[in-house]
């Protein structure tokens, strides 16, 4: 009787497990990665992502800060994921369109798939509102007349290539700090340890506040609400800093976990409440979503960092 009552237990334990198993997606809480530490621009856009995708898919998305090397080892933990839909990352593209060309890295870039794009962080370099210049290209020259090193935090290694090749340009030495996100590149500048640095939209809130500046617009139009600044280009540099996030995932993710992911993302792409949130709250810029565009951008930024990795060579 003992055996048949074990018997008994056994299959229903293994019918539970194979009904478990054939759950349909999501039948438990999702892992949204990103990169930046707390209160950074895309941790918040991470957290308003989470909540509208949450809403659709009904269940809970909880937000997990994996922050180091400006994307790559939330990079190399999403990689060694499960591709069952639980474990996503919203990120910069920088860790695997960039990084791929300069670093020795735990995870291969193409061992990831790229669902959507969902914004474009307005982004530029910043000073101590009370310095003597007030565009980047000023900030220069009044090193170099005054003779001295300039002290630059950088977000990630995009950013830090681009000025260090303008201070190359413009004869000047360069102190060169790396950063944990937005947050710790305004806490250097307004602290006095930091002459200039990178950030993302974050920096809108402090320039209002009067703590900080905008010295340059990084991306290739001035920023929203601060258009009396100058782009790089239009102050006589050549570059352009492009930080695109993106949702991803681990290579080969399933079949109808993605069709559910992609139906999601859809929804919120068409969400003009949503789209408001990444614009209007956030102030980053929109950008066109869907797997295509995603897997077109990122192919063609690899191509594009990957001639500039050559160039400087």
């Amino acid at each position: 009787m003992k055996r048949i009552y074990m018997l008994a237990v056994g299959l229903v334990s293994a019918l539970s497990v194979a009904t478990a198993g054939a759950a349909e997606y999501p039948s438990r809480p999702i892992t949204l990665m990103t990169m930046v530490q707390p209160g950074a621009q895309i941790d918040r856009l991470a957290r308003g992502f989470a909540r509208k995708f949450s809403e659709l898919v009904g269940q809970p998305v909880n937000v997990k800060n994996v922050t180091g090397s400006h994307g790559t080892v939330m990079a190399a933990e999403l990689s060694r994921a499960r591709p069952d839909g639980y474990t996503l990352g919203l990120t910069s593209l920088t860790a695997y369109t960039y990084a791929p060309h300069h670093d020795k890295l735990a995870y291969d870039p193409k061992a990831f798939d790229f669902l959507t794009l969902v914004a474009l962080n307005s982004s530029g370099f910043i000073s101590k509102a009370d310095k003597p210049w007030n565009t980047l290209k000023e900030a220069f020259a009044w090193h170099k007349k005054n003779n001295k090193a300039m002290v630059a935090m950088f977000h990630g290694a995009d950013d830090r290539d681009a000025i260090t090749r303008i201070a190359r340009r413009e004869g000047v030495k360069l102190s060169l700090i790396p950063s944990k996100g937005g947050p710790s590149v305004i806490q250097a500048v307004t602290g006095g340890h930091a002459d200039v640095g990178y950030v993302g939209a974050i920096l809108y809130k402090h320039v209002e506040a009067g703590t900080i500046k905008l010295i340059a617009s990084a991306i290739d139009q001035r920023l929203p609400g601060i258009s009396s600044v100058p782009t790089l280009k239009e102050q006589g540099y050549d570059e352009e800093i492009k930080m695109i996030v993106g949702l991803a995932a681990p290579k080969g993710l399933d079949a109808k976990a993605k069709a559910k992911i992609l139906a999601a993302t859809d929804k919120m792409a068409k969400d003009a409440q949503f789209q408001e949130f990444i614009t209007k709250n956030l102030l980053m810029l929109p950008v066109e979503w869907g797997e295509a565009r995603a897997d077109q951008t990122v192919a063609e930024l690899y191509e594009l960092e990957g001639k500039k990795a050559q160039m400087m060579k």
